[in-house]
C-alpha cells in the first residue's frame, strides 16, 4: 500500500478552500489535506515578518503529516512568506519538498486575458504592500499596466456571512470606483484574495461592461496540473486515494459552518496543534 502523502493545501482561514474546490474538480484522484490557521486569521494587515513566521510553522506542520508538496493557497503567505520558505528554509528542513503559491501561475496568464494592457488587482492589503504581483506580471508582460487597490473590509464581511447584504454593496462599489479611477482603461480586474469569490455576484453587478473578471481557482489548478506533468519525480510521492481531510488551528464547530460556503459541499474538520 501506497505510503500516505497527501496535497497540503494552506490558508490563514477559509478562502483557500475555493481554491482547494477547482484542485479537486481537476485532480480529483490524490489525497488532499487543507489547514486553515483560522486561530491567527486573517494575516492581510499582519507584518511580514509575522505572517512568514506563521506560514512556515504551518508548512513545518504538513511536512510532519508527510506532505511532500504544499500550496499556499493564501495570496498574503505567497506574498509575504513563499520566496523566504523557498530560498532559505526548504533547503534546510526539507530539500526533497516543494512549496508553492497562487501567484506565480496567475502571473504567467493574467496577460492573456487583457486587450488594453491595463488590469486591475483587488486584495488584501497586505498583498497590494508587498507589490508581489506587478513584480511577477512584469516579468512575464513587462508592458502591462497593473493597477491595485485594497479591500479591507471585504474578508470580514464575508467571514460573517454579510457578503450577501445590501451593507456588501457599498464596498462593492466603493473598491471598483476607486480602481476605475486609477485606470480608466481596465478591462480585467482580478480576484487576488481567495475569499473574494464569494462576491463574485455583486461584483459583477457593478462592472463596466465588458471589463473580465477572474478568479484564481481555476488558474492554480490548471498550474498544478501542469507542474505535476512537468516534475513526474515529485508527483509520484503524491499519494492517490481521493482522500480529504481538513483541519483548523481553531474551532472545528466553527470552522466546519463556515467551510460549506467557501467549499461547496458539508465538511468535518479536526484541530491542528501546531505547538507554538
Amino acid at each position: 500500500m501506497q505510503k500516505q502523502s497527501p496535497i497540503g493545501v494552506f490558508d490563514s482561514g477559509y478562502g483557500g478552500l475555493t481554491v482547494l474546490k477547482e484542485i479537486v474538480s481537476q485532480l480529483p484522484q490524490y489525497d488532499y489535506l487543507y489547514l486553515g490557521d483560522n486561530a491567527r486569521a486573517p494575516y492581510g494587515n499582519r507584518s511580514f515578518d509575522t505572517v512568514y513566521h506563521y506560514t512556515l510553522q504551518c508548512v513545518q506542520w504538513f511536512f510532519d503529516q508527510g506532505c511532500s508538496l504544499v500550496i499556499l493557497a493564501c495570496n498574503t503567505a505567497s506574498a509575504k512568506a513563499l520566496r523566504t520558505i523557498q530560498q532559505n528554509d526548504l533547503p534546510k528542513m526539507a530539500p526533497g519538498k516543494r512549496v508553492l503559491g497562487v501567484i506565480r501561475p496567475t502571473a504567467e496568464v493574467i496577460g492573456t486575458f487583457s486587450e488594453t494592457m491595463n488590469v486591475g488587482v483587488l486584495a488584501t492589503n497586505g498583498t497590494v504592500v508587498s507589490e508581489s504581483y506587478p513584480m511577477e506580471i512584469a516579468k512575464f508582460y513587462p508592458g502591462l499596466k497593473v493597477y491595485q487597490e485594497a479591500c479591507p473590509m471585504w474578508v470580514p464581511l464575508i467571514e460573517s456571512n454579510e457578503h450577501t447584504s445590501n451593507g456588501a454593496d457599498y464596498f462593492v462599489k466603493k473598491h471598483l470606483h476607486a480602481i476605475f479611477e486609477k485606470g480608466p482603461t481596465i478591462d480585467v480586474i482580478l480576484l487576488a484574495c481567495t475569499h473574494y469569490p464569494l462576491l463574485k455576484e455583486k461584483i459583477i453587478e457593478y462592472l463596466p461592461v465588458g471589463v473580465k473578471l477572474i478568479s484564481q481557482g481555476e488558474i492554480v489548478a490548471e498550474g498544478l496540473v501542469d507542474y505535476l506533468k512537468r516534475h513526474p519525480e515529485m508527483e509520484g510521492q503524491c499519494s492517490k486515494n481521493g482522500d480529504r481531510q481538513f483541519y483548523t488551528t481553531d474551532s472545528t464547530e466553527d470552522f466546519d459552518n463556515h467551510a460549506a460556503t467557501f467549499y461547496g459541499e458539508a465538511v468535518s474538520s479536526k484541530h491542528a496543534d501546531l505547538g507554538v
